[in-house]
């Protein structure tokens, strides 16, 4: 018999250039084991709905295709696959030694689900691919490593609702855990940017124009709430996911991921009345 991460690499390889079949596969990966009871379905909306997002942008699809997906999007989704596979072939009692810190907080949700283990076990492994991942990330465009970096931005502090709700919410943090919850659907106002970027692949045109288009909630959320908490958001991510060089992806309050920290622009817009009003209503806890 296999070992749980060999399994986990058969089932990764067998999907590798079927974007269909990746979304397929993880679904699958959260339906109950035989026997048990069914406790890990009520999150895997949040689980597919970005990887949704992603095929429909073609970031998945074969490098040989047509309209090839992205090297980087391409392997970072690969190794949710791989560590959430490995889970659950160590439920199985497949066995073997479990094969990274990522995949160990896998295990741990697999074994005990909630929605503080669901985003640990989530954002160790996007963590470990982007940092394992730098040079793919740097090949992509400036608007696409622009959201790349939102994107880590909004995961994790959708982990800190759910497990740091102070640092995330300050005087509010009684409502971050019901905000964050991934079972109740709301994960998609963090992980989704299908409202401002265009589902294809590569992105066309210049970064401001996409901020630009960046209004509402989104912008009220990364500059009212997110930004002024930034530093103090990926130190407590580092030390929660075991992942020290987490602190390494960001300068002075600059998310730096295959990024110039010395490129600021699209990170110091210009605060509208209703930023300001949120940053005075909501300051970082002390």
């Amino acid at each position: 018999m296999s070992t749980a991460a060999e399994y986990a690499a058969a089932q990764t390889a067998i999907v590798r250039d079927d974007p269909a079949g990746r979304l397929a596969l993880l679904r699958s990966l959260y339906e109950a084991v035989p026997g048990q009871r069914q406790l890990h379905l009520p999150y895997r909306r949040a689980a597919l709905a970005f990887m949704g997002w992603q095929l429909r942008r073609g970031l998945l699809n074969p490098l040989s295709d047509p309209a090839p997906g992205s090297p980087w999007w391409r392997a970072v989704n690969e190794r949710l696959l791989h560590d959430t596979a490995e889970s659950r072939a160590h439920l199985l009692n497949q066995g073997g030694p479990v094969s990274s810190t990522s995949a160990a907080w896998s295990v741990e949700f697999a074994r005990r689900p909630s929605a503080q283990a669901w985003y640990r076990a989530h954002n160790a492994t996007i963590v470990t691919a982007y940092l394992e991942h730098r040079e793919l990330a740097e090949a992509e465009s400036r608007v696409e490593r622009f959201f790349i970096n939102l994107i880590l931005v909004r995961v994790l502090y959708a982990h800190a609702l759910v497990a740091a709700p102070r640092l995330a919410l300050s005087w509010l943090s009684p409502f971050g855990p019901m905000l964050g919850d991934p079972r109740l659907g709301m994960t998609s106002i963090f992980l989704s940017l299908s409202r401002v970027l265009p589902d294809r692949y590569p992105l066309p045109g210049s970064l401001r124009r996409y901020v630009a288009d960046e209004h509402g909630f989104g912008r009220l959320l990364d500059l009212g709430v997110i930004q002024p908490r930034m530093d103090a958001l990926y130190a407590w991510s580092a030390a929660e996911l075991a992942l020290p060089g987490l602190t390494t992806l960001i300068h002075d309050g600059i998310p730096t991921y295959a990024w110039d920290a010395a490129d600021t622009e699209p990170w110091n817009l210009p605060l509208g009345v209703a930023v300001r009003a949120v940053r005075r209503v909501l300051p970082p806890w002390t």
